[in-house]
């Protein structure tokens, strides 16, 4: 059996970097008043310690148990009762709810559609929501307001908006990556045109921390900004060389295999559109080094442009 070779790439920038964890690999930490947030530097949690009890802002797996530890952590620091009476999800997915069954019989509250996708999932980390909403809802619980809201589907159907109006705080998963590029396929979004509008949604709340459910930062306003460079350069470049590819060669060379002129001409329009993006954020965005990231992301965005927007069809004579 030879050697695995595995790639090298470029140094993590300092911007992109996170605190330490502690010895059972998480950080926790107040994000303003009794908001507080956890991370195990890949995934992120939010909670209010009120004195009615823990209101939890997701629960992903890979931080499990210490959410639990972070609660005690910080409950018994601010003399307030450790249990979680409300979990909110910001959406149906295993990787930032795979840890709900943890807390047992607490109130569960999602948008319907989630509610709909946890049914037809049937898996029991992750139990229905007691409380849904179609487009906005309040929570309140021991003094303190949280704000709910569904703008239409984005990097899933069901993903919502949370907002700490008294905290100066906007809850938003999956669609910027703090100080990051999107992993594949812009954060393996299922609704591009929703993904690309959600930063432009985000900006018109009033915050000034972020929570972006990953990595091992809170987010900024201007995080935020260099994200929508980042995608607004990949939209450029993407109509570019959707303008400027000529599909002919590719159909010519491989005749009646239609499925090979169309994978040689995407793949060259894709590969042309991302490389000065790679180019231009390598050591500005971690992992823009890595080549697939910013490829399949181009790639999802070109689709979208060519099939939701029409960009780039061509009319037979």
């Amino acid at each position: 059996m030879g050697t695995l070779q595995l790639p090298d790439y470029g140094p993590v920038p300092e911007s992109a970097l996170g605190p330490e964890l502690n010895a059972d690999g998480y950080f926790v930490d107040r994000v303003r008043d009794n908001l507080f947030w956890v991370t195990d530097g890949t995934y992120q949690a939010a909670f209010l310690a009120t004195p009615q009890g823990v209101v939890l802002f997701d629960a992903p797996p890979t931080i499990g148990h210490n959410l639990r530890r972070a609660i005690d952590e910080v409950t018994a620091a601010e003399d307030l009762p450790n249990n979680v009476t409300h979990l909110v999800y910001s959406h149906h997915h295993a990787d930032h709810a795979g840890a709900s069954y943890l807390f047992g019989d607490v109130t569960r509250i999602g948008h319907v559609e989630t509610r709909r996708l946890l049914r037809r999932d049937n898996d029991r980390a992750r139990p229905v929501p007691d409380v849904t909403f179609e487009d906005r809802y309040t929570v309140e619980v021991g003094g303190s307001r949280v704000e709910l809201a569904y703008h239409g589907p984005n990097h899933s159907p069901d993903n919502i908006y949370i907002h700490f109006p008294d905290h100066d705080t906007l809850m938003q998963i999956d669609i910027v990556n703090i100080g990051w590029v999107p992993i594949y396929n812009l954060n393996l979004s299922e609704d591009v045109p929703g993904y690309l509008e959600a930063p432009d949604r985000a900006m018109e709340y009033s915050w000034t921390h972020y929570l972006s459910g990953h990595l091992g930062r809170l987010g900024t306003r201007d995080d935020v900004v260099l994200h929508q460079r980042y995608i607004a350069d990949i939209v450029d470049s993407a109509h570019a060389a959707l303008g400027s590819v000529d599909p002919t060669p590719y159909f010519a060379r491989y005749g009646a295999n239609a499925w090979a002129g169309v994978a040689g001409y995407l793949d060259a329009v894709t590969d042309q559109a991302a490389a000065p993006v790679i180019e231009k954020y390598t050591g500005v965005l971690a992992a823009a080094d890595i080549p697939a990231l910013t490829t399949t992301t181009t790639f999802s965005i070109l689709q979208s442009i060519r099939l939701d927007l029409g960009g780039g069809s061509q009319v037979h004579p």
